[in-house]
């Protein structure tokens, strides 16, 4: 009995961060536009659910997140372009990066909090850890899949980078800077008060 209550509650607070996710994906409270990029802040809910609720609960939120940006392609300039080149490309790089990103983290998280020593620091690093994933695993994706395709060789030219690896730092060096701050910061401190708010 007690199993299935601990389960109920923890299903509803999934669907309450599912239903963050969403919230913030289609209104300005989830993203800050900032040249060709959006700065991300949906890898916040992302990374308070993984701690919270684990790495399976973490890789659900990142499904979500996954999703509502390839929704989001068709009204993002470069999200329009990727899916003419390939749909599929699109939806793999949308969602494949976000699942491993929420994942790893609650993986991280549950790795470091069985260590005596380490312990103490699971929480603020796991939310840190989040944003430099979804960083990682999007560019990589998006180096894998379009890089060679004539709009990716346009925009390397006119930034004046000639190889994947500078095109990924001149791409996303503030956003991912200003993304890993925003979720260390917010959120550690939203997931500590959770904690104590929800007995965890």
């Amino acid at each position: 009995m007690n199993k299935k209550k601990f389960n109920t509650k923890k299903m509803v607070q999934l669907a309450i961060l599912i239903a963050i996710i969403m919230l913030m994906a289609f209104t300005p409270l989830g993203y800050l536009k900032i040249f060709v990029l959006d700065i991300t802040l949906i890898v916040v809910p992302v990374a308070v659910g993984a701690v919270l609720l684990g790495p399976t609960a973490g890789a659900i939120l990142g499904f979500t997140f996954g999703f509502t940006s390839f929704i989001l392609s068709f009204s993002s300039p470069l999200g329009a372009m990727m899916l003419d080149i390939s749909p599929v490309f699109r939806v793999l790089t949308c969602i494949i990066p976000r699942v491993l990103c929420g994942w790893l983290t609650g993986v991280v998280y549950s790795v470091m909090r069985k260590g005596n020593k380490v312990s103490k620091f699971a929480v603020p690093v796991a939310n840190l850890s989040c944003p430099i994933f979804n960083t990682i695993f999007f560019m990589t994706a998006l180096m894998l899949f379009y890089y060679n395709t004539p709009a990716i060789q346009d925009m390397a030219t006119s930034m004046g980078v000639f190889n994947p690896i500078a095109l990924v730092f001149a791409m996303v060096g503030v956003n991912a800077v200003i993304e890993a701050v925003a979720c260390f910061v917010v959120g550690t401190a939203i997931t500590k008060a959770l904690q104590v708010a929800f007995k965890l």
